[in-house]
């Protein structure tokens, strides 16, 4: 029985519709686990650059102290 004025739905394209969705989920899931791994990687690389200045600005103290006691 079909009310008038409703629309019916149409099962092949309801299944091609399904699928889409179920793709741009599967791919949304794939971006937010890469999106992950880019912070994890800005983390390191930041850590990694402040302990390089560290690592830098006692090289030249130590530099410094030696060559300023003439």
């Amino acid at each position: 029985m079909v009310l008038e004025g409703s629309a019916e739905i149409d099962p092949v394209k309801y299944g091609a519709l399904w699928q889409k969705v179920q793709d741009m989920d599967k791919k949304i899931d794939k971006m937010e686990q890469q999106m992950e791994q880019l912070i994890d990687m800005a983390n390191r690389s930041k850590g990694a650059l402040w302990l390089g200045i560290g690592i830098w600005s006692f090289l030249t103290a130590v530099a410094g102290f030696l060559f300023g006691r003439q």
